[in-house]
């Protein structure tokens, strides 16, 4: 980690909550794999922050974000602020995956094949 005063910060913290109590279906099916280390030994935070940006799913020892897509991402404007904001994490060291909700629930078992390439 780089810089620990990029995480969880305290402002953010009322809408990481809510996140966390508000899964969407894709993200609470993916948490079933990655919770409680069950990919690899690797331990999984959902609803992190890094600087003001809330990943869906953070691997600290991996420096690895996974971001979950659902419709609301398919527009040109999410997608060009998806984009600059996969570049902003990208400078700062972290590796970000972008899945559809519809990859995880049809084809998990790729999906997790692809987290688990991405381990150093």
């Amino acid at each position: 980690m780089k810089n620990k005063f990029i995480h969880n910060k305290k402002y953010l913290e009322p809408f990481r909550k809510e996140l966390r109590n508000n899964l969407t279906p894709a993200e609470a099916f993916l948490w079933k794999q990655l919770q409680k280390r069950q990919l690899k030994g690797r331990k999984f935070r959902r609803q992190h922050s890094i600087e003001n940006f809330i990943v869906d799913f953070y691997c600290p020892q991996e420096q690895l974000i996974i971001e979950l897509d659902g419709e609301i991402h398919k527009n040109a404007v999410a997608e060009e602020n998806d984009r600059k904001r996969d570049q902003r994490l990208e400078e700062l060291g972290f590796k970000v995956l972008r899945f559809e909700n519809k990859t995880v629930f049809d084809f998990l078992p790729s999906v997790l094949k692809e987290i688990d390439d991405n381990f150093k």
